[in-house]
């Protein structure tokens, strides 16, 4: 009987967990950094991700959103 109710107990735990919206993961995303650049930082935010790349063309940051895993902007800068 006491099993009954510890394993009844650890199921109960286990769907509060996880209704409570427990982590999820993000998606997968691939991306290719093209021959000749490097990656010179990352900075996150809660709605952004924001490489700075730099390499032949110049300087850019390019904007991910880590929710979809798509990307979100680019940023330039001029020589």
């Amino acid at each position: 009987m006491g099993v009954l109710i510890l394993a009844g107990t650890v199921a109960l735990v286990v769907l509060i967990v996880q209704r409570a919206g427990g982590a999820r993961p993000g998606p997968h995303v691939t991306w290719e950094l093209p021959a000749g650049n490097r990656i010179q930082g990352i900075a996150a935010t809660e709605s952004r991700l924001a490489i700075w790349v730099e390499g032949p063309e110049g300087e850019r940051i390019l904007l991910f959103d880590p929710a979809s895993g798509r990307a979100a902007g680019e940023i330039r800068a001029r020589p």
